[in-house]
């Protein structure tokens, strides 16, 4: 079954998260010299701030220098765009990285600005497949108020994208959430993944995570990849996500 780790409040969360976070870093660096890690945009950038910028139980123990960061899903706009995963994770992540003397940040993959605008969305998206390593260390990941996880969303118009097999990184169209044109891992990167971590906060989450949780609903993206692979799935919610649902009230603690 997937974990799912339950909190009063956002800081709290975060800390936990943050380790969480480290303890997969520390066992991929173990075996090699590299932790490869992808992240969602959204709320959960402020956790990362919060648990592994802000909080000074932490902030010793990232070794950035060693995090090769790729993005689950990307706006097709150019990266100093408000509605850019990457450039959220800059303001949230990098910036604070600079003003703390001598952190060495982490290796950041972006996709290719020079392609944006100009109708080469499928060129896009192999370009980003190609950066990829084989296998993700952790991928973290977002919930949406309908069940959207990457830019994988449910429904008639996106099921494409559920149904790709071949393709690591596919281009979605058509979003319901400007912007229109987005990228996007597709199952078989989360699949391959060693471990999978959705946040969600929030009462506008409650319903959605009822669905995934109670009724174990797989016409949802996120509840699918929570079923499909609840061995390596953990969840990190507030309370008012899940008030009222069935799920064991516990939190996060090293094994």
């Amino acid at each position: 079954m997937a974990s799912v780790y339950t909190y009063d409040d956002s800081k709290s969360l975060a800390h936990d998260l943050a380790d969480y976070i480290l303890s997969k870093q520390d066992k991929a660096l173990e075996k090699g010299k590299r932790f490869n890690i992808a992240v969602s945009g959204g709320s959960l950038l402020k956790a990362l701030n919060s648990g592994l910028i802000q909080d000074p139980e932490f902030q010793k123990k990232v070794q950035w220098s060693h995090w090769h960061v790729y993005f689950c899903d990307e706006r097709i706009v150019a990266l100093e765009n408000e509605d850019s995963n990457y450039g959220a994770f800059k303001k949230l992540v990098l910036d604070p990285l600079l003003e703390t003397d001598g952190a060495l940040g982490p290796t950041c993959y972006a996709i290719n600005e020079s392609l944006v605008g100009l109708s080469e969305n499928d060129r896009l998206a192999a370009e980003y497949e190609s950066l990829l390593p084989e296998q993700f260390d952790l991928i973290l990941l977002g919930c949406g108020p309908d069940g959207h996880t990457c830019s994988l969303f449910p429904g008639k118009t996106h099921e494409y994208l559920l149904q790709e097999t071949n393709k690591r990184v596919a281009w979605c169209h058509s979003s319901p959430k400007p912007p229109a044109d987005r990228i996007t891992f597709t199952l078989p990167t989360l699949q391959s993944a060693e471990a999978l971590c959705f946040v969600a906060e929030g009462a506008s989450k409650q319903p959605i995570l009822e669905r995934i949780f109670e009724g174990h609903d797989t016409s949802l993206p996120a509840g699918l990849v929570t079923e499909n692979y609840q061995s390596c799935v953990s969840w990190f919610v507030d309370q008012a996500a899940v008030k009222g649902v069935s799920v064991k009230k516990e939190t996060y603690s090293k094994k």
